[in-house]
């Protein structure tokens, strides 16, 4: 294993760093939402689900969540992916117009996706759990804070806490916020009461942290460090998907698009981040179809290879939904975030091109 990191850290350091383009992006947001399925992003709620509540029932859920008309309905779902981000930024993943994002992954759950998104290529090799062990592959946050330019301003806030091991937060030196761990050093008022309220407040996930705590333990961070590269994952879409809480799903799925205008309006506020920050939205794996198959994922589950993505950003046209045959992978974020920031990043295996249109 020592092997392995070492052949790791050495192909991705001693990449030339240099810049490709001249972009404006000065700092990048990735966000993930854990196993939320492309279905409902481009067409909104299915009604067909909504009796699959159990032990968190949502009355209102068709009232909140339900148009005929399939514009109004994932407007409803995702009000800043459809309005703010449609308008000025771009989205991927709608496979009605046979446009197309996938993993290239042979597994179709977290950890395989994770890394696919990071380090910028599948290892179906050494990677076919969700086990709390430290990856040996070097993610473009590692690639990213060994650059002099973005040493100790790169950061992670997670439910889940096994990114400590996804990131390897030990070897990086990425600053990773996972599960149920507090703040801690010079603390906000609103850390203080946090920190009070997240270790006693019943939490049906157990010892992942409600997204509502990871957003605004992040947030606070970056309001107090003003971090360069931003990674939010969120985790409960996939919780919920599994325990068959479809009004939770929803909920969840539509509290993130939240956080994320939230967030937008806080960058367009903050001189260190307005113009020069760009958001990258995407998912580690997709789902199953049908009244059973939503619930679940990975390699034996038809469609839970399908994920979508989402950017916008200061280097990125305006271009809306794809509605275009597009094939684009997984695999492409990693050096696609690099190029944001002028750079190249690399691997010792071969990462996924550029996004084609999210760069000038």
């Amino acid at each position: 294993m020592k092997y392995i990191v070492s052949l790791c850290l050495l192909g991705v350091i001693s990449q030339p760093a240099f810049s490709q383009t001249k972009t404006k992006t000065e700092n990048v947001i990735l966000i993930t939402l854990d196993g939320m399925r492309w279905q409902e992003v481009f067409q909104g709620a299915d009604s067909s689900f909504m009796r699959q509540q159990k032990n968190l029932r949502d009355e209102h859920l068709k009232e909140k969540f339900w148009r005929e008309d399939v514009i109004e309905r994932r407007k409803l779902l995702f009000p800043f992916l459809w309005t703010t981000l449609a308008q000025q930024g771009q989205l991927y993943g709608n496979r009605l117009y046979d446009n197309k994002v996938n993993v290239t992954n042979n597994q179709w759950f977290s950890y395989p996706g994770y890394n696919e998104i990071l380090a910028g290529f599948a290892d179906n090799d050494h990677i076919h759990s969700n086990d709390k062990f430290y990856n040996p592959n070097t993610t473009v946050l590692e690639f990213l804070n060994s650059q002099p330019r973005f040493k100790g301003k790169v950061a992670a806030f997670t439910s889940w806490d096994v990114f400590s091991y996804i990131i390897n937060d030990k070897r990086s030196g990425v600053f990773v916020s996972a599960g149920m761990v507090k703040a801690v050093g010079s603390l906000t008022e609103k850390e203080k009461t946090m920190n009070q309220i997240m270790p006693v407040l019943p939490n049906p996930l157990g010892d992942i942290r409600l997204d509502a705590f990871t957003y605004q333990y992040g947030l606070e961070y970056m309001k107090k460090k003003k971090p360069k590269i931003m990674y939010f994952a969120f985790d409960e879409t996939d919780d919920f998907a599994h325990a068959g809480e479809y009004g939770a799903y929803l909920n969840s799925a539509h509290n993130i698009d939240g956080f994320i205008a939230e967030l937008w309006n806080y960058i367009q506020s903050e001189p260190a981040y307005k113009n020069k920050t760009t958001l990258m939205i995407t998912c580690d794996h997709g789902r199953g179809e049908g009244p059973d198959g939503w619930k679940d994922h990975g390699a034996k589950i038809s469609g839970a290879d399908q994920i979508w993505l989402a950017v916008i950003g200061p280097d990125s046209k305006p271009g809306g939904e794809g509605k275009g045959p597009v094939q684009l992978y997984q695999n492409q974020l990693a050096k696609t975030l690099g190029a944001l920031l002028g750079l190249n990043y690399n691997n010792l295996t071969a990462v996924g091109n550029v996004i084609p249109g999210v760069l000038p």
